[in-house]
């Protein structure tokens, strides 16, 4: 299933100001030593989320998605339950990286920090 949106450039806007920084496919492929292909991969799995940026069409995906050379190990099965609940990439990046005061914080730092249990109980809500 396709869980990719095209956004207007307002909405990229939107969700540029809560990511902050972001990172292209060729250089996560260059930092974890394989091929783009496999980056390609990650994001079909959702290891990774991308959205493409509407000025150009480039993919890029949230920087803070990775941690050094490797995606967020928590990030995968946290994808899952949003793409469950029926999140599209682009929803799932804008509730990562909104604050939740319960947590207290973004959902990508708690995932950061090691509190999955926190943010999946969070994002299995979502789909109710």
């Amino acid at each position: 299933m396709n869980y990719s949106t095209d956004l207007s450039a307002q909405e990229f806007a939107e969700l540029d100001s809560l990511v902050g920084e972001w990172t292209y496919l060729p250089d996560i492929a260059e930092a974890m030593d394989i091929q783009i292909t496999r980056v390609h991969r990650l994001v079909d799995d959702g290891a990774l989320l991308e959205v493409r940026r509407p000025e150009d069409r480039v993919r890029v995906v949230p920087a803070e998605f990775m941690d050094g050379d490797r995606p967020v190990d928590s990030l995968k099965g946290t994808v899952a339950v949003l793409r469950d609940a029926a999140y599209t990439d682009a929803q799932a990046i804008r509730w990562l990286f909104t604050e939740d005061e319960s947590l207290p914080g973004r959902p990508i730092d708690a995932l950061r920090r090691g509190q999955k249990t926190e943010v999946r109980r969070r994002a299995q809500a979502l789909g109710w």
